[in-house]
């Protein structure tokens, strides 16, 4: 799928080119020489941003003006050639899909699919409930055209709504601020009822899966995973409703008239998709807050593989797979049940990222090595 990289002033990459066999890389080197940079650079041509969560402009090497990464694609993939710059002066990003520059940024999102799995995403599970609705975003609109329209609409709608309410919360209350306010809720009730929905489903039919994922990674304790909406509805398999576009568009338009007023006192919307929570339970307690770090990395990694499912339903192909040492904070039984999960996944191209080639599991040893040190890959 990936055939070449090519990466200007990213990181601490003045310039990177590599070959990418069929079946992969490993590359190997120490922490802080841009093992995680390279996987970075591949994974920013599926997301157009870091999967670190770093600015743009923290991503341009310092002391450069710009940065650019370059991929040669092959089948199954729909392009052959994807390319994302961004200029710091202008703060201008620019994607084009074989040598055409994409009007809107998101023409090309999803252009080189991957999924990532790292230590980090720990922060799935132990961090904030807006971690786990970014995980949500990022799969559905990889996956579902109308879901990413709908997240955008609904988003533009949000802003401008919070927007007529600070203002009212300025002014006091003075004016007619109310109504100006309301006049965004049927943008926000149409698309917030798209994505609601469409998270609602995505739970209700993983959740079985989640569960046996956590099984199989060494959990003895049983495991759940619900979606809890800031407007109401259970979440439950009974709540047929909880999957409605159009049942959650009227929950969300009651609650915005219930949440007005207290809404225009603290200048926020309070309710909605992006209040929303996906809550993980084991053995009926709260992961986020009572698991145990070995737990929590399970969970996480059964996120990721769920990820990957999805992905692979929507393409019709695996997604290229992006391990950066992410075996290094588990046992060994733990770790041989995940890489036996990963074999099932089907994976067909894989970048592994380790600090030592006696990191690399036997499962990946048929991946030629690469070394990289200070930036550059030899």
């Amino acid at each position: 799928m990936l055939v070449q990289l090519s990466a200007r002033e990213f990181r601490n990459f003045a310039r990177l080119d590599v070959a990418v066999p069929p079946t992969g890389l490993a590359i190997i080197g120490e922490n802080g020489h841009g093992k995680t940079n390279l996987l970075e650079a591949v994974a920013y041509l599926g997301l157009l941003r870091s999967f670190r969560g770093a600015r743009d402009a923290d991503v341009v090497r310092f002391g450069a003006p710009a940065f650019h990464v370059r991929a040669t694609l092959d089948a199954p993939c729909a392009w052959g050639t994807a390319s994302v710059g961004y200029e710091r002066a202008g703060k201008r990003k620019r994607a084009t899909l074989d040598g055409v520059e994409q009007a809107r940024l998101t023409g090309a999102l999803g252009a080189l699919p991957s999924v990532e799995f790292s230590p980090t995403d720990v922060s799935l599970v132990a961090g904030s409930p807006g971690d786990r609705r970014r995980y949500l975003d990022v799969m559905l609109a990889l996956s579902s055209a109308p879901y990413l329209q709908a997240l955008q609409h609904y988003r533009a709608a949000l802003l401008r709504r919070n927007a007529a309410l600070r203002l009212a919360q300025r002014d006091g209350g003075r004016g007619d601020h109310e109504a100006r306010v309301q006049v965004w809720e049927p943008a926000l009730a149409e698309h917030g009822g798209i994505v609601a929905a469409a998270r609602h489903r995505f739970v209700l039919e993983q959740e079985e899966r989640y569960a046996q994922l956590c099984t199989a990674i060494g959990e003895r304790q049983g495991a759940l995973m619900r979606y809890a909406g800031s407007a109401g509805g259970t979440g439950e398999p009974s709540d047929g409703r909880a999957t409605s576009a159009e049942a959650q568009r009227e929950q969300l338009t009651r609650a915005f008239a219930q949440h007005r007023a207290t809404e225009l006192r603290r200048g926020v919307t309070l309710v909605g998709p992006h209040r929303d929570e996906l809550q993980l339970q084991l053995g009926g307690r709260d992961l986020r807050t009572f698991g145990s770090a070995g737990q929590q990395r399970s969970a996480a990694i059964a996120l990721r593989l769920l990820e990957l499912a999805t992905l692979r339903a929507s393409l019709g192909f695996a997604p290229l797979l992006l391990l950066d040492d992410p075996f290094a904070e588990l046992d060994l039984g733990r770790a041989g049940r995940v890489l036996a999960l990963l074999e099932d996944a089907g994976a067909a191209q894989v970048l592994l990222a380790v600090p030592r080639e006696e990191d690399i599991p036997e499962a990946f040893t048929r991946l030629a090595q690469r070394t990289m040190r200070d930036g550059t890959l030899t």
